[in-house]
């Protein structure tokens, strides 16, 4: 079965108070866009699609300059996620393969937890990334029951009881493309943003008789950067995770606290970083 990723990075980023696109914002020297379209790029997709919006001329111009095969579409109004995916469709005509949704400023990701909701595919019609919160917050939260996802339901909409579950959204949703836009199709604004929202398609997928279901991830790998603080959090995840790659492939790092590396910085083993 075919591939396709929908990138959303429309967003302004008002919390990073930067006249910088958010998603432009580096981490290890490189726009947090790119390490969301470096790591997915490795499941070898059929289309790549990156949904601009906010300062579209700047971020098109450097996935271009990395990644010269993306294509690009624009949300020229902000009216929610769901709404922001349907801006792909046209693009997309005639696939027939999963459509997986990932977000511009989520640069922590792994590979096999991508490809691990890429396989749940096998069995589902829509598949959600979620994760179990220390801290659930005004995250939206999974309805569950067993294997099956029942609803997500989004913080300012949910009950006492609903705002009680830990088990949260990520944001990443996979679907069969016939799937997705045929739900998105009916996804309604009526709620407490005004908005279409992107997680509305388990319900209406729910209503249609389709299979809904749910894979967990570290809380860690869905942290979503709307801030310089979250961007300082995300750029010590990433040193943390690239001196553990480097010791556990041979390199002797003397002080790791004190090493810092690049996006794209390969050592081989033996090396010693004093």
């Amino acid at each position: 079965m075919g591939l396709a990723l929908v990138i959303l990075a429309a967003g302004k980023g008002t919390r990073m108070k930067s006249d910088l696109p958010k998603v432009l914002h580096e981490i290890a020297g490189a726009p947090m866009v790119n390490h969301v379209l470096a790591t997915a790029q490795q499941l070898n997709p059929d289309h790549v699609i990156v949904v601009t919006g906010h300062g579209a001329d700047h971020v098109e111009d450097a996935v271009s300059k990395s990644l010269p095969n993306t294509e690009f579409v624009r949300q020229t109004e902000q009216l929610g996620t769901g709404h922001a995916v349907q801006q792909a469709q046209d693009k997309l005509s005639g696939f027939q393969g999963t459509v997986l949704v990932l977000y511009a400023d989520s640069p922590l990701f792994k590979l096999g937890t991508l490809q691990d909701i890429q396989n749940v595919m096998a069995d589902v019609d829509v598949a959600v990334l979620g994760f179990e919160a220390a801290d659930p917050g005004r995250y939206g939260r999974l309805v569950v029951d067993g294997n099956r996802l029942d609803a997500i339901v989004e913080f300012k909409d949910a009950t006492d009881d609903q705002r009680a579950i830990t088990l949260c959204n990520s944001g990443v949703m996979a679907a069969s493309a016939d799937t997705m836009f045929a739900m998105l199709a009916n996804v309604k604004n009526e709620n407490a943003s005004g908005e279409f929202y992107l997680t509305d398609v388990v319900s209406e997928a729910n209503a249609a008789g389709k299979t809904c279901g749910f894979i967990k991830c570290a809380e860690e790998d869905t942290l979503g950067v709307n801030s310089k603080v979250e961007l300082a959090a995300a750029e010590a995840i990433f040193q943390s995770r690239a001196r553990v790659t480097a010791m556990e492939n041979g390199v002797t790092l003397q002080a790791p606290e004190t090493v810092f590396f690049s996006h794209d910085t390969d050592l081989a083993a033996g090396v010693i970083v004093e």
